[in-house]
């Protein structure tokens, strides 16, 4: 069951769950002191940015401008707590002296943290070309395979946010997995160049593989400073 002060987090988007990260506190807004408040805030930002990424991809492939709408609108939370967090983990680095395995933990925060925002800006990408409606107008062939690089990274990234919450070690999955979503969109660009799609809707359907290919390199990356901070992590006892 795990620590009774953690559960496991469901987002319900359109009738159906997704995981958006494995271990989110309860309580998010009691007071915890030093790095425990800092890991928990960058729970909270696994959990939006999967929880973005999960909605971008609905609305790009339901045509629900609305939802793509408030996934815009909510990439300013992420930039807002993103830059609490860098706060956080550069006052604990400048408010006493910290070394060792404590060290190694808050720079490996401050190595992750940037990969969040830039994932969340990625999902907002996705969701604007979902308001503009790309979802519907790309080829029935493209959007076969946009759906297969959603699945993918989907997948990926939750597994990513279930590593940080419980330390796994799953680089080497997600490398396999990031293979495969090179080789999607390695087939997605051969379809932009052979289907006759007007040139302004193949150079946004070239661009959405792109925005994919980048959120599978960033939940490698991802999955390789997670190894590094279970590592790191400073004992608690």
């Amino acid at each position: 069951m795990g620590r009774p002060s953690e559960r496991r987090l469901h987002i319900i988007i359109i009738g159906w769950p997704i995981r958006a990260t494995a271990n989110l506190p309860m309580d998010m807004d009691r007071e915890v002191p030093g790095n425990d408040a800092i890991e928990q805030k960058v729970i909270q930002l696994f959990a939006l940015v999967s929880e973005a990424l999960s909605r971008a991809t609905h609305a790009l492939l339901g045509g629900e401008m609305l939802l793509g709408q408030q996934v815009i609108e909510g990439d300013q939370l992420v930039d807002d707590l993103t830059a609490e967090v860098e706060l956080l983990v550069w006052d604990e680095l400048q408010s006493r002296p910290v070394q060792g395995g404590e060290l190694r933990y808050l720079v490996a925060l401050l190595l992750i943290i940037p990969e969040l925002e830039r994932s969340a800006d990625l999902a907002e990408h996705i969701a604007q070309r979902a308001v503009g409606h790309l979802g519907t107008a790309m080829s029935p062939r493209s959007r076969g395979i946009v759906q297969l690089m959603t699945e993918v990274a989907n997948e990926m990234w939750q597994q990513a946010a279930d590593a940080f919450g419980e330390r796994a070690k799953v680089a080497t999955l997600l490398v396999r997995a990031d293979e495969e979503m090179n080789l999607l969109h390695e087939r997605l660009t051969h379809e932009v160049e052979t289907e006759k799609m007007p040139v302004a809707i193949a150079a946004q359907v070239t661009l959405l593989g792109r925005f994919y290919e980048r959120l599978g390199d960033h939940a490698v990356n991802l999955a390789r400073r997670v190894e590094f901070l279970a590592e790191s992590r400073p004992d608690r006892s």
